[in-house]
């Protein structure tokens, strides 16, 4: 990975209320899992994770292989979004929280995490890796192409009927109706339309022209809760398309993104390889792991629409026995088992041993 710091490499996110837990500790982990650890049954406590929806499986299948491991320990995790995951651990009604963007340069700078000991700092921990997937239900499309400047034109509105010529030229074999375009976007202030508006302005800024937020900028289209309202509102609707983490795209359609000279699909390994590529922000504490994803790349086999998902934590905790769980939990997740379990129970890609290696470094030095 194209790390920009020096530093010693140590040995060492469903919308609403619904709290992901474990259905009972002493239950088998999901398959796959094994919920095995060296530590098994060391850890004790509780701890409150709120976040990201995209994380919502991988966090179920952290959770139950965890808890196996070590049944007098509870985790939960509240998918409510990325945004309140970012509130609430600012505000401390989370010991950790679940994004799919890391805290701004001004959230870190404001400080004052209400569950972390005074004058401490947030690390951002990119632990989930995910490609976006533009979801479709067209009538008589299987299939469908769309470069950077196309797909921004239909999600700003600029394009509202599936037979424009933008996306004719894309698709010449397909037969696209006449029919308008719903173009489904997240409600919610959302990580993952963050992540989806970074690869629009790097790729397309004559059409996309905001700022990247949380927050849709634009009038139009329709608005729906969660990852898991996008994918409904896409399903049970005509002629729609949304975007969602790639492990929610179920039996929809999703579309090719052009890449260079190719329409390349989807994969979590390509996902995984533009990660790599990517640089490590400057200016921050060393183990602040926040990645500045360039969506720019061409090489072969990457796929430029990707969320880089993050478990945010103090750097120190008010509570010495919340710390340790925190670290205990998170060390599992950075595993290569907990990462092996979010590939097959969400189909996230795994991180690479090198950034594995940076993260669980980071994870030792929380106290």
């Amino acid at each position: 990975m194209n790390f920009k710091r020096l530093g010693s490499i140590a040995a060492l996110t469903v919308a609403g209320t619904i709290v992901l837990t474990s259905c009972a500790a002493n239950e088998p982990a999901p398959a796959g899992n094994g919920g095995s650890s060296d530590a098994a049954g060391e850890f004790v406590g509780e701890i409150v994770g709120i976040g990201a929806s995209s994380q919502g499986s991988a966090q179920e299948a952290w959770i139950a292989g965890f808890q196996t491991a070590n049944p007098e320990a509870t985790i939960s995790y509240d998918p409510q979004g990325s945004g309140a995951g970012r509130e609430s651990f600012i505000s401390g009604a989370a010991d950790f929280a679940g994004s799919d963007r890391a805290l701004n340069d001004e959230e870190i700078a404001a400080g004052g995490f209400g569950a972390c000991a005074p004058d401490a700092v947030a690390y951002n921990l990119p632990v989930y890796v995910s490609p976006i997937a533009l979801i479709f239900n067209v009538e008589g499309v299987d299939e469908l192409n769309l470069d950077a400047a196309t797909a921004a034109a239909i999600f700003k509105g600029d394009i509202t009927t599936w037979n424009d010529p933008a996306i004719a030229e894309l698709n010449p074999d397909a037969e696209l109706p006449s029919a308008n375009i719903t173009a489904v976007h997240r409600s919610d202030d959302s990580g993952t339309s963050e992540n989806l508006m970074e690869y629009f302005v790097a790729n397309a800024p004559e059409v996309w022209d905001v700022e990247p937020d949380g927050v849709w900028p634009y009038e139009g289209g329709e608005g729906a809760q969660g990852t898991s309202g996008v994918v409904d509102a896409v399903t049970q609707g005509t002629n729609t398309i949304g975007y969602a983490d790639a492990s929610r795209a179920g039996d929809l359609g999703v579309a090719k993104i052009q890449v260079g000279e190719e329409f390349v699909e989807y994969t979590p390994e390509a996902a995984a390889a533009i990660v790599d590529a990517s640089p490590v922000a400057e200016g921050r504490d060393e183990n602040d792991l926040a990645i500045e994803v360039d969506r720019t790349l061409e090489e072969p086999g990457i796929y430029p629409i990707v969320l880089v998902s993050y478990l945010i934590a103090c750097s120190e905790y008010e509570d010495a026995e919340t710390a340790e769980l925190v670290k205990g939990y998170l060390s599992y997740v950075a595993s290569e088992e907990g990462q092996q379990v979010a590939a097959e129970e969400a189909g996230a890609a795994p991180i690479s041993a090198e950034l594995s290696e940076r993260v669980a470094a980071s994870i030792e030095a929380i106290q």
